[in-house]
Formats: C-alpha cells, sequence, structure tokens
C-alpha cells in the first residue's frame, strides 16, 4: 500500500516559521504526500513553492475552537483559496452541536461548503471527536454529509485528543463508502497509519509523515 498518498504533511503549531514551512514542503514532494497542511498565513508560501508539484495545499479555518462566526469562516476561506489553497478544514460549531443546534451547525458547513465548491476546492469538516459523544459524532456526521461536505475529520490536535480507530471506524459507517474520512492526531507510526487506512480512512493528518514513509521503507525492505 502507498501509504505516501494518504498523508496530509501536517505544521499547525502557532509558533511555526517559514523555516519550518519550507522544510515540510520540501519532504511533502521528496515523499509524494497527498497535502501540507499549514495556517492560512503561510498558505502562499507553501503555494510559492508547490506550484509546479503535485501535492496540495490545504489550511484551516475557524482553527482550532469552531466558534468563529459563518461569515468569518467564509472569509477566511476564500481568502485562503485565492491565496493557493486547494482544501479547507474547518471546525465545526462544537458549542451549537452540543445545543442540539442542528441547523445552525448544517448551515455553517454548506456554506463553506459552498463557497469552496465555487472555486473548485475540497472541504473537510473536523467534528472535534474527543469533545463528544458517540450520538454526537453520528449526528456531526450526518449534518456534514447533508451540507455537501467532501470530508469528515477527526480532530484538531488542540483538544486533548486525536484519532481513535474506534471513531474512524463510526464515522466511516456513518458516511457511507463514498465521502472522505481523515484522521487527524496521534497516527505516528507506519502500523497506526495502516490501521487507520484499514478501518475507513481516505486521509491521514499528521506530522509524522516522513517516519510513517521511513517505517515503510524498513517494513518492505529497502
Amino acid at each position: 500500500m502507498n501509504v505516501n498518498s494518504y498523508i496530509d504533511h501536517t505544521l499547525l503549531k502557532p509558533d511555526a516559521q517559514s523555516e519550518a514551512i519550507i522544510q515540510l514542503c520540501n519532504e511533502a514532494q521528496k515523499y509524494e504526500f497527498a497535502a501540507v497542511c499549514v495556517n492560512a498565513t503561510y498558505v502562499p508560501l507553501a503555494f510559492k513553492l508547490l506550484e509546479k508539484s503535485k501535492v496540495m495545499i490545504c489550511t484551516v479555518v475557524g482553527f482550532p475552537l469552531g466558534a468563529s462566526p459563518t461569515e468569518t469562516k467564509i472569509h477566511e476561506a476564500n481568502w485562503a483559496m485565492d491565496n493557493g489553497a486547494d482544501e479547507i478544514d474547518m471546525v465545526i460549531n462544537v458549542g451549537a452541536l452540543k445545543d442540539n443546534e442542528d441547523s445552525i451547525v448544517e448551515n455553517d458547513i454548506a456554506e463553506i461548503a459552498k463557497a469552496c465548491h465555487a472555486k473548485g476546492k475540497i472541504l473537510k469538516v473536523i467534528i472535534e471527536t474527543c469533545l463528544l459523544d458517540e450520538e454526537q459524532k453520528i449526528r456531526a456526521c450526518k449534518l456534514a454529509v447533508n451540507a455537501k461536505a467532501d470530508f469528515v475529520k477527526t480532530s484538531t490536535g488542540f483538544a486533548g485528543g486525536g484519532a481513535t480507530l474506534e471513531d474512524v471506524e463510526l464515522m466511516r459507517k456513518t458516511v457511507g463508502p463514498d465521502m472522505g474520512v481523515k484522521a487527524s492526531g496521534g497516527v505516528r507510526d507506519l502500523e497506526m497509519a495502516n490501521k487507520m487506512i484499514a478501518v475507513g480512512a481516505t486521509r491521514l493528518g499528521t506530522s509524522s509523515g516522513v517516519k510513517i514513509v521511513e517505517g515503510m521503507k524498513v517494513d518492505s525492505g529497502y
């Protein structure tokens, strides 16, 4: 299995500097990762570095809390896409979900999806699984489907928990076979990467992409 093509090579630390972003992009090209995932301020730099490569540029919106107004998220998404982003990973309004305000959550996702699809871009929806019970996880996934998002994603990595095999399996079961599922947070080695893919992940958000690929080389004997 070519795990490389599943990896969103990620650097979202608040103190990330341009030198580290340049290294991230160079590694993504070398290892042929699916995408780099960077904070929006670094999208123009990533675009400059990756414009002639097949590596996509992903950024985050409403990150990491999800509590920004929809209009703010739309502005963030449009700015990022206009500056080179191919994919947007947005955080849902977690509080509204927990208040059973499903229409607010679905509209929030739908408006960002509309903005993304108008520019031919991809939307991934971070549901922040570590803050939700099983019923809420299922409901969040169904709202993302209804809102015509392209992926559901487990986590920001900033709320105290990351992806689990159980959550990824539940998300895949809920959204069906066609929608993307991104496992993010805690995918740090080849063994876990393969397990996540086996239960339904189609993308892996990780800062350990190089380690995973080097593990694949060792596992393959070259």
